[in-house]
This record gives structure tokens, C-alpha cells and sequence, in this order.
């Protein structure tokens, strides 16, 4: 007989370290999961310093089964998202769970408690902590590692929640993998190519790469034109200003200049797209783990990332195109930069997502360059 369940929140420095440290228990033996630093979780999960509190609340909860650990959960209430949506949403993160359906009815019960009592009408998750970060429940595509800022989790995910009182889908997104290496050979592609340089000298679009000797001033023009194009995507957030100072100082360490583009028309910056190296690929040769030391981690991740480079992959991470210039082949002619430099730096494959359900143009853009659908996400919602 199990022992008796109880869920309790996280307090103490010692619930902390279990919180940060039980996907190692979910995920031993997996061959694809893909570690965090455990600086980073523990980064994430400070109320007091990381950007996302400054607009959000909650509190992190663990399932016990007598001394033992048997899943976490982190409700909370965005209330940035509330008030651009006119909402009163709440929402659950850093979600892990042996395959224990009483504990994750528990958890998630838990959660729905503390985000109605903030006036909250409805559940809505996994996201940690909104659509520009992980977000979204691996439900197909379980067969390879994860690539950069994808979630990651274990098959049963989906019967556990789907399980749980209350809980539906709401919302799917998609990511597609993208052959880079000698494709651009291909006729049909060729043709494309053509037909897209043509479009971009008779509407002058101009795409160009980022200038990395003024790296801050282009992110702030990045976040400029995500938040204006993304301004009416389902779930989107707009970044605040220290979200945008955490994002350069997290991605700047990585930041390829070959794979940021920005389109413009006479002058005029009217889209972007950004691409990364796929660091989880070096991350899970590096493979952080309670014990270890950080830096031992770090020099491994530095080794397989610049000296002996294990990375074959990039990921098409963000894109957006301002309103009133999407459908005149603003989309195409980064995608299309995109495609040509990763496959000149050297990358075998591309990542392209992820993409919304509802997002059937884009869907059929990098469908033309020969994207396949390769994972799938779900996000739940539970009306309160």
C-alpha cells in the first residue's frame, strides 16, 4: 500500500533544493532529457530577482508520499497577461511527476485553489511562465532530445493531466524540422528562392543580419517589433524591460550575428527573425547534475560548444512581422536568409516553431521549405 499523500509548499531552502532537484528522480535514464542548470531553475524560481516576478505571483508546491518527493507544480497569476487580455487567468508551471495520477490530482488541484482565491476563473498550463519561454505539454515527437527553450517531459504527462478533474485542451502548437544540408539544391527550392529575390526587389525589402557591435540597441529594437507583432497571437505577453535585460544577457552569451535578421522597407525595420545554435545538444553532453560542480559543467558545455563543437542544429526561435506587411513576402525572404546561413555556417538541420495551431500561414511557408512537423505541445485549461 502507498503511503499517505500529502502536498505541501515549498518554505525552507530544503524544499527549494527538492523542488530544483527532483527532475533528476522523473527523468533518470531518460536518453533525451536534457538537464537545466540548476543555477538557472533556481534563478527562475526567485521571487525576489528574477524579471517575471515583477509582475507575477505565486508559490511552488510538492506532492509527498510519506518522505519522499513525488511531484512539483509552481501556480501562479500573470498579471501583465490578465491585463492585456482582460482576463483572469492562473496558470501552473515547473510541473513533474512520477507517474502517481492521486499526486498530479492533487497538485493540480492545489493549484486551482490558490489561483482562484487571487480571483482567478480558470487553470491554464504548463507554461514556465508564459508564451516566451517554455511553455505547452509535449504530447508527439518524444523520439530525440529537445532542442533550445523547448519543454521536455515524460509520455504520461498527457493521461495524468487529462486525467485530472476538469482539464481540456485549449490550444496545440507545432514545431518543424527543417533539413538544411544540400537541400537548397533542391528544384523546388531553387524555384522558391527565385521567385522570392524577384518579390524583394519589386517591393524593396531588404533583409540584413544584426550588428553585434550594438547588440543592445537591436534587441531593444527586436523586442519593439515582437511586441507590436505579436500583439494579437493567443497568449502572447509583451516583455517588459528587465525581461529584456535578462533575455540579452542570457542569449547574448550565444548569440549568432549570421542567424538575427531584420527586414526593412526604405529604412524602415518592419520584421525580424532570430535564430540560436542548439545549445541543448553541447548541455546534454555537459549534463548538470546535483553534486556537480557548476564550472566542471560549464567548461564541458564551453568544450562541446566551441572546441569540439557537437552542435549540428539551429532553432528559428523567434520571428515577427509588424501588421500591414505580412503576406507580401516579408515572411519568405528571412526565412529564406535563415535557411541559406545555417546551412553556410555549417548546421545540418533547423528547428522552425514553434508554431500556433491557428497559424496556417506560416505553417504553410516552412512547409514550402520542406519543414515536416516533428513534435506537437498542448496547453490545458480548467474552467474554475
Amino acid at each position: 500500500m502507498p503511503a499517505a499523500l500529502s502536498v505541501r509548499r515549498v518554505e525552507s531552502k530544503a524544499d527549494l533544493r527538492t523542488f530544483i532537484t527532483f527532475p533528476w528522480t522523473v527523468y533518470k535514464g531518460d536518453p533525451y532529457w536534457v538537464p537545466p542548470l540548476l543555477s538557472m531553475q533556481k534563478h527562475r524560481l526567485d521571487y525576489a530577482h528574477a524579471a517575471v516576478w515583477e509582475y507575477m505571483e505565486g508559490d511552488s508546491f510538492i506532492a509527498w508520499r510519506g518522505q519522499q518527493p513525488v511531484g512539483t507544480i509552481t501556480a501562479f497569476i500573470n498579471h501583465r497577461h490578465d491585463e492585456y487580455w482582460n482576463e483572469r487567468i492562473g496558470f501552473f508551471g515547473m510541473f513533474e511527476a512520477l507517474d502517481d495520477q492521486e499526486a498530479v490530482s492533487a497538485l493540480l488541484e492545489t493549484a486551482a485553489e490558490y489561483v482562484a482565491a487571487k480571483g482567478a476563473t480558470a487553470l491554464r498550463g504548463p507554461a514556465s511562465f508564459s508564451t516566451n519561454a517554455e511553455c505547452g505539454l509535449l504530447i508527439d515527437g518524444f523520439d530525440d532530445p529537445p532542442v533550445l527553450l523547448y519543454p521536455y517531459n515524460p509520455p504520461y504527462y498527457q493521461r495524468l493531466i487529462e486525467n485530472a478533474p476538469g482539464f481540456a485542451k485549449v490550444m496545440d502548437q507545432t514545431s518543424y524540422h527543417i533539413t538544411l544540408e544540400n537541400a537548397g539544391q533542391a528544384p523546388k527550392l531553387q524555384k522558391l528562392f527565385r521567385i522570392t529575390d524577384q518579390n524583394n526587389a519589386r517591393r524593396g525589402i531588404v533583409v540584413r543580419t544584426a550588428d553585434p557591435t550594438h547588440l543592445a540597441e537591436e534587441f531593444t529594437l527586436l523586442k519593439d517589433i515582437y511586441n507590436r507583432a505579436w500583439e494579437k497571437n493567443w497568449g502572447f505577453v509583451p516583455f517588459s524591460p528587465r525581461e529584456l535585460d535578462e533575455m540579452v544577457d542570457e542569449i547574448g552569451k550565444f548569440f549568432v550575428p549570421e542567424m538575427a535578421f531584420f527586414a526593412e522597407i526604405d529604412g524602415k525595420p518592419i520584421a525580424f527573425l532570430l535564430g540560436l545554435p542548439d545549445m541543448n545538444q553541447a548541455l546534454h553532453r555537459a549534463y548538470p547534475r546535483p553534486g556537480k560542480p557548476e564550472l566542471i559543467t560549464l567548461l564541458q558545455l564551453l568544450w562541446h560548444w566551441k572546441v569540439r563543437s557537437k552542435i549540428t542544429r539551429v532553432r528559428v526561435m523567434l520571428m515577427g512581422v509588424q501588421e500591414g506587411y505580412r503576406g507580401i513576402g516579408v515572411e519568405a525572404a528571412m526565412f529564406i536568409r535563415a535557411y541559406q546561413a545555417g546551412a553556410t555556417l555549417g548546421w545540418h538541420d533547423a528547428d522552425g516553431g514553434w508554431v500556433l495551431e491557428t497559424n496556417t500561414a506560416m505553417s504553410r511557408l516552412v512547409e514550402a521549405l520542406n519543414g515536416q512537423v516533428y513534435k506537437q505541445w498542448r496547453w490545458y485549461e480548467r474552467k474554475l
